[in-house]
């Protein structure tokens, strides 16, 4: 039996750059899917940050369907991650110890009907086999030195609320939990664009740091003067710590030590861990330092993160991670080629 693994959908963006919505990109997904007995939706399968609800799923609904219809018979787990993480609350709010492994009922019915009888929630993780853990990967963010508005948000309320040390998947909801109760709160009010917390704010500040935002001079005044002066600041003033490097390199490794550091703490015993969050897909052959750790990448268009030759770049989206009974698991990059009008 073979479990394949996609996450980051974000399904219902107020961008338009969540590639499924594009046929091509669908039926490559689908294909893929075609060799799995098991589908893991691992996290931000829905984009709640950005607009109301009902506008989300009405973007995202035909892509959902699509997938239980082509998946019929199949059993399919969706484990929440911060920007679908409203979906996690009949497990966060149960009176039940909050373990790595959580099960529930789906809140939301449409995705209930969308995906088939077999549809269940997991969270904040699932082991897809013995020595296999998958999560979505967002605690990572708890010890990201990277100064993005989600570690900057989580920065001010362990601060506020005096928080230890995260020790258990508890505390971690602990420190994560008022920042995705609030940006979900403002997507819904939100009229005529995205909220504030949705999944450009930290995008944004990565571009102009590295030259993509209109002109040199945001780039100059960031690097140099504005970015390593506030950072100093946040650190002083006990959010951190917080490093100014907004380099791609620094953001993968930043990522990897965050996520290696939820591992430890939360005594994840296991040989494989798949997590997402990030966008950027790994291990490639290139790459280093990876050990236990897999990512997914994304399914979303980023093309200010795609560099000169975007189909060498780890942020090219469209891959699918394999998991069978035994052997190693696979990440694979199942769309070779963009819909034309990204």
């Amino acid at each position: 039996m073979t479990t394949a693994i996609v996450s980051d959908l974000h399904l219902g963006l107020a961008s338009g750059r969540d590639l499924l919505r594009r046929e091509p990109v669908l039926e490559a997904l689908l294909g893929a899917l075609a060799d799995a007995d098991e589908i893991v939706l691992l996290g931000d399968v829905l984009e709640l940050r950005e607009r109301p609800l009902r506008a989300v799923l009405n973007d995202a609904l035909p892509v959902l369907r699509a997938i239980g219809k082509a998946t019929s018979g199949k059993r399919i787990t969706i484990v929440p991650g911060n920007h679908d993480h409203r979906l996690s609350q009949p497990i966060t709010d149960s009176s039940l110890p909050l373990g790595l492994e959580n099960f529930g009922h789906m809140p939301l019915a449409e995705l209930a009907e969308a995906l088939g009888d077999d549809l269940r929630l997991a969270y904040p993780g699932l082991w897809v086999r013995p020595d296999v853990f998958a999560t979505h990967g967002h605690y990572l963010d708890v010890h990201n030195t990277v100064p993005s508005f989600e570690r900057l948000a989580i920065g001010a309320t362990r601060r506020i609320a005096r928080a230890g040390e995260a020790a258990s998947p508890a505390d971690y909801e602990t420190a994560i939990g008022l920042v995705n109760a609030v940006t979900y709160a403002l997507a819904q009010a939100a009229r005529g664009g995205p909220a504030i917390g949705g999944s450009g704010a930290s995008l944004r500040l990565w571009r102009m740091a590295n030259g993509n935002s209109s002109g040199r001079l945001p780039k100059l005044l960031l690097t140099r003067l504005a970015l390593p002066a506030t950072v100093g600041a946040l650190n002083r003033a006990g959010l951190g710590p917080l490093h100014p490097d907004l380099s791609a390199i620094e953001l993968r490794e930043a990522a990897l030590r965050g996520m290696r550091e939820v591992i430890d703490r939360l005594e994840i015993d296991a040989k494989h861990v798949v997590f997402g969050h990030t966008h950027r897909s790994g291990p490639h052959a290139r790459d280093t330092g990876w050990g236990p750790l897999i990512n997914t990448g994304s399914w979303i268009h980023e093309p200010a993160f795609l560099g000169e030759n975007p189909k060498e770049s780890p942020y090219w989206p469209g891959h699918v991670v394999f998991v069978p009974d035994e052997g190693e698991p696979e990440l694979r990059r199942t769309l070779t080629e963009l819909p034309s009008g990204t």
